[in-house]
């Protein structure tokens, strides 16, 4: 009877679990779609658009650690409300933008296209709004992706059967992070300087709902605290740090996170980049390309639902080393094919006969690897890690940083050399990946204790 309960209640977990995942999503995908909004505002700066995305990623670095000891003090489920909370309030503060500040110039400006042509346009305070904004909806995906990935490794039971409830709660991800670009791109329509954040306010007014429900469901949603045990622990002598292959793994993460949003951001601003169309894209170019990256982030629904359904037989190493080459052969292909060959947009996609470069296909195909990545170098990198694992998901959530950063700085090559040429980056990324999955990912440190030590109080 107590299996029979104690099933039911992991079960249960496992569903808010999920839930919680493809939330990540949905605030997280907010910001490259929402980014051409302020990059046609600023003479199509894709460096300036991608900021509320850097501010998104940031604050990762800042809340990483935090949210880790979080778990350790408040448990898990405190961990989770406090973070819908503060998402709430990150989301009305983008709102805020929509109208705050719109007449107000902060700042002046200058830069200097791939072509040469300088230009100077005026910042306003509502920019920096929405800036505010990303940042503390950053602090609430960090904070849940924080309670997700070790609670959904955990209730799997680590291994295969741990990196298995990670796909399939990637899978969830996924899909909502296929709807939103979608949604921004429909919203939007023909994108130009007039383009406001009042166009999107419909989604973050369903945003704030839904974390406001999510809120007051898992208030009276059972969740297991596996650190809250009524025991004094003892200190630890170790920390995550002395394992190569979690240090290893988290400089993974950082790489990875920078791939997975450096991907389809670039690609989102090359697409809807009025300036970069021309004869290679026709028609609402905004709708596009919220179209086009929509199937981006579909393939990665795609591929984690036939990870989640492998990993009990497949190992995380394998599927990492085998997406990892694949990826790169994609980029490749992309960067030499000539922009110029067209591919018309099946109708099933896209209804008015929108012609768009056989590249942008090339590297939409790339959600089928990058999908299962994050489940998998998580999966590695904690693997035998015991005790430690808490502490370690802090730490890797601090390194999710290298989403805002290294797409930052894709976008700042592309405005230099050109959006394709900025896709080296990316293949070099991928090339540490596809290092970690043959070699890095080997536990070295076997030696070091992991099992939990408690000392009963009545002995102290």
């Amino acid at each position: 009877m107590e299996n029979s309960v104690k099933k039911n209640g992991n079960v249960v977990a496992i569903v808010v679990m999920f839930f919680i995942y493809g939330m990540i999503a949905f605030v997280t995908n907010l910001a490259a779609p929402i980014g051409t909004i302020w990059g046609n505002q600023f003479e199509g700066n894709s460096v300036l658009g991608m900021m509320g995305n850097m501010m998104n990623f940031l604050a990762y670095l800042f809340m990483g650690i935090p949210a880790g000891n979080l778990l350790v003090k408040i448990g898990y489920k405190k961990t989770a409300l406090w973070a819908l909370a503060v998402g709430t309030v990150g989301l009305f503060v983008q709102y805020l933008s929509s109208f705050v500040g719109i007449d107000t110039v902060v700042m002046n400006y200058s830069s200097t296209t791939a072509e040469g042509v300088a230009t100077t346009f005026p910042i306003t305070l509502n920019f920096f709004i929405y800036l505010l904004g990303a940042f503390i909806c950053g602090f609430c995906v960090c904070m849940l992706n924080t309670v997700v990935c070790p609670m959904l490794n955990l209730l799997g039971g680590g291994g295969n059967k741990g990196n298995q409830l990670l796909q399939f709660g990637g899978a969830l991800n996924s899909f909502s992070g296929t709807m939103t670009p979608f949604f921004v791109g429909a919203l939007i329509g023909v994108l130009s300087k007039n383009t406001m954040m009042s166009a999107v306010t419909p989604l973050l007014f369903i945003g704030m709902g839904i974390f406001i429900t999510a809120f007051v469901i898992l208030i009276f949603m059972p969740i297991p605290e596996p650190n809250q045990t009524g025991v004094r622990k003892v200190k630890y002598a170790h920390s995550p740090w002395n394992f190569r292959h979690t240090v290893l793994g988290v400089v993974g993460i950082f790489f990875y996170v920078g791939i997975e949003i450096g991907i389809p951001g670039t690609l989102n601003f090359y697409l809807a980049d009025q300036s970069a169309r021309g004869a290679e894209v026709t028609g609402e170019a905004s709708a596009i390309a919220g179209t086009i990256v929509a199937i981006y982030w579909l393939l990665m629904l795609v591929g984690r639902t036939l990870s989640g359904f492998i990993s009990g037989a497949v190992s995380s190493k394998t599927q990492l080393t085998f997406v990892s080459a694949t990826a790169i052969i994609l980029i490749m292909l992309a960067i030499f094919l000539p922009k110029t060959t067209t591919i018309t947009v099946p109708e099933a996609i896209y209804s008015d006969g929108a012609q768009v470069p056989v590249s942008a296909f090339l590297l939409v195909l790339c959600g089928l690897c990058t999908s299962i990545m994050w489940g998998g170098i998580f999966n590695l990198a904690v693997e035998g890690l015991g005790k430690y694992t808490a502490q370690a998901s802090g730490i890797f959530m601090m390194m999710v940083v290298g989403g805002g950063v290294m797409p930052l700085i894709q976008n700042g090559i592309a405005n230099a050399v050109g959006y394709m040429a900025s896709y080296w980056l990316v293949i070099a990324m991928l090339a540490y990946l596809l290092f970690y999955g043959l070699v890095g990912s080997k536990n070295v440190n076997t030696d070091i204790p992991v099992e939990e030590e408690e000392v009963d109080p009545r002995n102290l």
